[in-house]
């Protein structure tokens, strides 16, 4: 079974009210609304996170040499593959 952590969350009326109309058009709860919300921030907020790093890590006089390297095939029309 899943731990589950519980935490007391205070909300303005306005935003409580406007999650329960929208949980309610979804079939779902309040908890789980605010459980995927979350969820979602914290998966957006460490996507950012990871490209920065990768953005850190780039050699891009690297890339920049890969993409001006004479050889290769010229793009196919409308960029298909073959």
């Amino acid at each position: 079974m899943k731990q589950v952590s519980t935490y007391p969350l205070r909300l303005p009326a306005s935003l409580k009210a406007a999650v329960a109309e929208i949980s309610r058009a979804e079939g779902t709860s309040i908890n789980q609304f605010v459980a995927v919300a979350v969820a979602e921030k914290v998966s957006a907020m460490k996507t950012a996170e990871f490209f920065t790093a990768k953005r850190n890590e780039a050699d891009i006089d690297a890339a920049l040499r890969i993409l001006r390297r004479e050889g290769g095939q010229p793009p196919v029309a409308n960029d298909a593959m073959p």
